[in-house]
């Protein structure tokens, strides 16, 4: 009888969440019935409402206080309700994302999503090489893999599945309709991501949350521990390395923004040095970040220095060289067409 309760207790979060499998698909058809507009709208009220009485809304401040010091109390928590909003409308669009990505470079008006810098995509698409693509928790962050679908490019995204069984399999239903391939992060994963780059496709992932086994990097004034494969990857194969980001418009609108391929600090042998290139990835998040602070998931414990290998922490990249590597980004950047 004993043993029965302790595996009825651990089973119970995942039975839970399985029951919850109804529930979500309701949501989901009410968001759908409610059109994209509405639903959104709702999804945002819903958690600037109910955000702020989570724990991770604690989570949220404390980072705020940390990246902005000298900012406002007021000021932080009303960036904090932003993170709330954008996050409740990101849920919502998950019943539109078949419709969401709209961009048409042929059409004469102006459509739900723009793309800047879509030459630097036909490109990867067209060069015959492979390539790696990486992205941040920003607005909503599942339209690059859509805008990739779309127009051809042989594209695998790595996503983290979410804990909770009901959401898991609903998020995986909704991206196998209207994305490319899809890779699960899990335990011997990396294998079949070096096989997608070693045939001549292309990898995305996002890059912006804690990995236990990362490297040191410094993001928004303080070190954390970021996943080094795509680096690992472009020292292996010497292919190009690009970010993309979206940015939350007004009148439910959207823009992708695919940068230029990065110039990746390399070692004394000519390799791509590992650190300095999740260094750099990681200060175009971070310029990402504080242009549009409203659109970022602050609720994530990014930052764990109870984690951070005392050895690595010392090997943080310095923070000229960080805004150098930033600079020259954000310089190749502003010279694309809007």
């Amino acid at each position: 009888m004993l043993r029965l309760a302790l595996l009825l207790k651990r089973s119970y979060p995942r039975l839970a969440g399985y029951a919850m499998i109804p529930l979500i698909r309701a949501l989901v058809w009410i968001a759908r019935a409610l059109g994209p507009a509405r639903s959104t709208a709702f999804g945002a009220a819903v958690l600037r409402t109910l955000g702020p009485l989570l724990p991770a809304h604690r989570t949220a401040l404390a980072n705020l206080r940390a990246a902005y010091p000298e900012m406002p109390e007021a000021q932080r928590r009303r960036i904090a309700l932003e993170a709330w909003d954008n996050l409740g409308r990101t849920g919502a669009e998950y019943a539109h994302l078949d419709t969401l990505f709209d961009y048409d470079p042929a059409a004469p008006g102006p459509l739900r999503t723009e793309v800047s810098g879509i030459e630097h995509f036909f490109a990867l698409r067209d060069d015959g090489r492979p390539g790696l693509i990486f992205s941040a928790h920003l607005a909503n962050w599942e339209l690059p893999a859509i805008c990739a679908a779309r127009f051809g490019l042989d594209a695998t995204a790595v996503f983290r599945p979410p804990n909770n069984p009901a959401a898991a399999r609903l998020v995986q239903e909704v991206r196998r309709r209207s994305m490319g391939g899809l890779a699960a992060s899990k335990p011997g994963a990396v294998f079949a991501l070096r096989d997608v780059v070693e045939n001549g496709g292309h990898l995305g992932q996002l890059i912006d949350q804690h990995f236990t086994r990362g490297v040191v990097v410094t993001f928004l004034g303080r070190p954390c521990l970021a996943n080094p494969l795509l680096a690992k990857l472009a020292r292996h194969y010497d292919c190009p390395v690009h970010g993309v980001r979206v940015v939350r418009l007004p009148e439910g609108r959207f823009r992708l923004e695919l940068t230029p391929p990065l110039d990746l600090p390399r070692a004394a042998d000519g390799t791509i040095d590992v650190a300095g290139a999740m260094q750099a990835m990681t200060a175009v998040v971070e310029g990402w970040v504080r242009e549009t602070p409203g659109q970022w998931l602050w609720m994530h414990r990014r930052w764990r220095p109870d984690m951070l290998p005392r050895a690595r922490a010392s090997q943080v990249v310095s923070q000229p060289m960080v805004e150098a590597s930033q600079a020259n980004v954000i310089s190749q950047t502003a010279s694309q067409p809007l």
